[in-house]
This record gives C-alpha cells, structure tokens and sequence, in this order.
C-alpha cells in the first residue's frame, strides 16, 4: 500500500493516508502525581501542550465516568495561553479504549453530520506525554459557545445530559420515582438561571400536552425536523444510551426550539460500552425516551420519520457509502495504532474490525426496513 500525506481513495484503490498531527504534552511529575493521585477528581493540574513547534499553557484533567479506570486515559483540556486552539476553548482527548477499531466514535459524528444533524468535528492525533507514546487519540470539538460561533450559530443555552434521568420525563430511570428536580440528569454549560427555567417548562409540556394538541404545539419547543435526524443517527448507529444520555441540548433564543447533539458514540455501529457484540437488532426503531414516544405518536411526524430513514438508508447508510471512509480512517490510524502501548497487542481485532462494520451495517438496515413496515 503507498503512502501519501492526504485522505482519499485514487480511481486505482490506492488508499492515501494523512499523517496524524503530533500533539506533545508535559505534566510536571508532582502535578501527574497530583492528578493520579484521585482519577475521580474534577480538579485539573497545569500542562504545556506542543502541536506544530507552537506551545500552549493548559490546564488538564482526566475526563468520563467508568472510563477514568481504565489503563489509557482520557482527557479534558482547556486553553489559557493562548486562550484559544484550533477555534476552541476546551477539547476533549479520547482513549477510545474499549473500541477495537477506535473508529466508532468519529465514524458516527461523520455520519451524523451527513444526515444533517448538528455534531461535533473529531480528528485522529498521535499523542506523546512527557516524553512517552501514549497511542492515538481522537480529538473531539467541545459542545459550547465556540461550537455555536464557529458554525455561525446564533447564542443559546446549552445542557448536557450526564446520565440516565435525561429522559424528557417526570419519572427518575434510575430512581423510578418522580423526579425530585426536573433538571436532574442535566448540567448546565452555558446560560443562565432563565434557561434553565426553560428547560423545565419543556419537559413539563413534553409531558403535559393533551395528545389532540401536542403535533400543533410541541413545535414551539422543539425542531422536529432536528430531532428527527438526530433520531435516525441514534437507531442506526445503535447507540442504546442515546436517548437518556450521550447528547446536548441547544435551544436557539429566536425560536425558543431545541436540538439535540450526540456525544460519546464510541459503544456503536455492533458493540456495547464493553466492546462486546452487540445483536443488530438489539435496538428498536421508535427508542424509548418520552418525547421521541409523543412524537412517534403524532401520524404526521411519524411518517415524517419513516420517510427520512428511508432516505438516510439509500444513501447515507449503506455499505457503499461508508466503506471508503472507513477504510481511509482505519489505514489512517492503522501505522500508529502498530506502535500504540495499549493497542499494538490487538492488531489482528483491529484489522478485522471493518468487516465487522461492514456486516453490522447491511444487518441493521435490513432489520430497520423490515420494522419501518409496522412504524
């Protein structure tokens, strides 16, 4: 296979691979020995970062829940000198640990973006720490004020959904009780205490509109064509946390509508958070969050969805499509994950990995078309 420093794929096969950016990183050993110290602390240690002979002063902090635990970290990063990198305030380095393609995450971010939703842009990099390889590593765009500016987004609120009692419902998943707060499950990254006064308001309407008005006024709230696609990309990446978990919300101040962002996509496309097999049917096509139910309920939106999906599964979700750029991101990472400490033992999974993909994809469109029959 030739090696050319830029992505595609010739009329003649050739696969052309882009060299990964070299992000080099320096943590004082007292400050590494601080944040090793509590891998559950929320409270970062400085750092220099290098990208391009460019430095920068950051602060660094272990980032996720269960994968804090895990041998190859992940990391937050935030920027104060310069205050900003590549447009953004805050990045986010994925291990992608668990992944044994480490593709799963930015294939679904591509994937949604080319259904027409809102989803953060994510690069491959190759990371060096005081000096040692740590492997390659998938820079993510953090959801807040610079991912609305640098898509010239007007200003709004924005809430994540931190696990699983971000069920558009009155009801704790977790607690299976009536919710002490109806903003519980959600944490506020930018706004104000208006805002969240908002939120509230939604998902008491989510839940409190009579079924004979909610098609009428659940538009005031929420971007059904948004939600829509954004509901498409969750059953066809199979992203079984999505719908209580692993989004954003932004709400755009002139409509008062919100739309709904992916994060955390790495347990998709046929395996679970372990990296385990997951069935291609595991996954039902209507979801199971309040608000995707009354909107599944309304005949209008329902069949608003079925004809999306049909759409998205000519075109954007088939093996033809998405082969090329799964095999451009696999040859991509492929000469760095041989020397990645953590992964290079694993070659053999990762090599199989894209067939993996490749079935996994023809499985769950077969079994979305044959559900989308009974929608």
């Amino acid at each position: 296979m030739r090696i050319l420093h830029r992505n595609g794929i010739t009329s003649k096969g050739v696969v052309q691979i882009e060299k990964l950016p070299e992000y080099r990183l320096f943590i004082h050993p007292l400050d590494m020995r601080e944040l090793q110290r509590d891998i559950w602390s929320d409270d970062p240690v400085p750092a220099k970062l290098t990208v391009n002979g460019k430095k920068y002063e950051v602060d660094i902090v272990y980032r996720g829940s269960h994968i804090r635990d895990f041998p190859k970290k992940s990391y937050q990063i935030s920027f104060y000198s310069p205050s900003k990198f590549r447009n953004a305030k805050v990045i986010h380095m994925n291990a992608e640990f668990k992944d044994p393609s480490l593709l799963r995450n930015k294939l679904s971010f591509d994937f949604f973006h080319d259904i027409g939703c809102l989803a953060p842009k994510a690069r491959f990099v190759s990371l060096k720490l005081n000096g040692k390889n740590e492997g390659v590593y998938l820079e993510l765009e953090s959801v807040d004020e610079n991912f609305l500016v640098n898509r010239k987004l007007p200003e709004g609120p924005i809430f994540y959904a931190v696990d699983g009692d971000a069920n558009f419902s009155l009801m704790s998943d977790l607690d299976k009780e009536v919710k002490k707060s109806l903003l519980k499950g959600y944490e506020q990254t930018k706004g104000t205490k208006e805002d969240e006064d908002g939120l509230r308001e939604t998902i008491i309407n989510i839940n409190t509109i009579p079924r004979e008005e909610f098609e009428e006024t659940i538009v005031h709230y929420v971007n059904i064509d948004a939600y829509l696609r954004w509901l498409a990309g969750v059953i066809c990446t199979q992203n079984f946390d999505g719908f209580v978990h692993n989004y954003a919300l932004y709400q755009r101040r002139q409509t008062g509508q919100y739309e709904i962002i992916p994060w955390d996509y790495d347990a998709t496309w046929g395996r679970d958070v372990n990296g385990e097999e997951m069935d291609s049917d595991y996954l039902r096509i209507a979801g199971f969050n309040t608000l995707t139910a009354r909107i599944l309920d309304c005949k209008t939106f329902r069949a608003q969805y079925k004809k999306l999906m049909e759409n998205i599964l000519q075109n954007q979700f088939t093996v033809e499509y998405l082969k090329p750029k799964i095999q451009t991101m696999h040859a991509q990472i492929r000469p760095y994950v041989q020397l990645d400490p953590y992964k290079k033992e694993c070659m053999d999974h990762f090599d199989r990995e894209p067939d993996y993909i490749y079935k996994f994809i023809e499985a769950r469109s077969a079994y979305i078309r044959k559900e989308l029959q009974f929608l």
